[in-house]
């Protein structure tokens, strides 16, 4: 199908009336070769086919204690929680969320250059990138809630009219990862299946949604069968790890009730072959900070 506000076809249809049935996803999960980069032909076999890898140490302990550091500035920052950029939990008031935050904070613009990352997104998307979205999550202790199961790319193909799911997310932890402080669950191998959604996008939905999602989720009838299909792993290890994960792998975590906290940078490396069009299933695109259109590459 063919959309007539974005002129593209649409091979991701979702936002759907009535039901919807997953489908094999058609674009692979790797497109680059172990020469476009450091990673090695193992582990981009094992990504390919699980949908994610874990780097233990991607960040020394000193660099993680410069950027934690600079989360506790961000969060404490009075004039910057003005800012739409910024988004609270919703029943405590507590900073959740900064988003753009590579514009933001001069520390993390660096470290989006840093070949220790930049190289890695470009080997697995086998392309020049660009930064889609970029984030500092939150997560405290006792209070700290967390994120239904979903498909980032089901978002951003709909809300923000990514066409393929050509991107991959670094989510690099600043606090140890417990089985127990609500770590990020993943389905090993369901980025190959799309799970479309039900139901319309509403007007500004992205105003409640990233405090709590409940149109663009999936069923828990589809979250069953692939449960049932792939199993559910979980990123557990030390601060400076990161998890690398496919846009369109099934993830979600729980509320961390623990007293130990769990925060962590987010980036987004969209390929610049895959430029955002009109959005597949929404009347307008979502703000830039949280889904950008500057399709410039990113250089050191």
């Amino acid at each position: 199908m063919t959309t007539m506000d974005t002129g593209v076809e649409d091979l991701y249809p979702t936002r759907v009336t009535g039901t919807a049935q997953p489908f094999d996803r058609t674009d692979p999960t790797v497109w680059g070769t172990e020469a476009d980069g450091p990673v090695d032909a193992a582990t981009l076999a094992s990504h390919d086919a699980k949908g994610f890898h874990i780097v233990e140490g991607m960040l020394s302990p000193a660099e993680v204690q410069t950027y934690w550091q600079e989360l506790v500035r961000l969060s404490g920052d009075e004039e910057l929680k003005a800012d739409e950029r910024v988004i609270t939990e919703k029943a405590s008031g507590e900073v959740r969320s900064i988003f753009e935050v590579h514009r933001i904070s001069e520390l993390i613009s660096e470290l989006i250059r840093d070949p220790r990352i930049l190289d890695r997104a470009r080997q697995i998307l086998g392309s020049e990138v660009y930064i889609h979205q970029s984030r500092v999550n939150y997560m405290p202790g006792f209070k700290g809630t967390g994120f239904y199961w979903h498909s980032d790319f089901e978002t951003w193909h709909a809300e923000d009219g990514m066409p393929r799911p050509r991107a991959v997310s670094c989510s690099i932890a600043l606090t140890d990862n417990y089985p127990f402080n609500g770590g990020l669950m993943v389905m090993p191998g369901s980025q190959r299946t799309f799970v479309p959604c039900v139901g319309e996008t509403p007007e500004d939905y992205y105003k409640s949604s990233l405090k709590e999602q409940e149109i663009g989720v999936p069923s828990q009838q589809d979250i069953t069968k692939l449960a049932a299909e792939y199993g559910i792993d979980q990123f557990t290890g030390p601060a400076g790890s990161a998890l690398w994960f496919d846009s369109n792998i099934m993830h979600g975590s729980g509320n961390n009730i623990t007293p130990f906290p769990r925060s962590n940078i987010f980036l987004v490396f969209n390929s610049v072959e895959n430029a955002l069009v009109e959005p597949f299933a929404a009347s307008k695109p979502r703000p830039t900070f949280i889904g950008s259109r500057d399709f410039t590459p990113i250089t050191r």
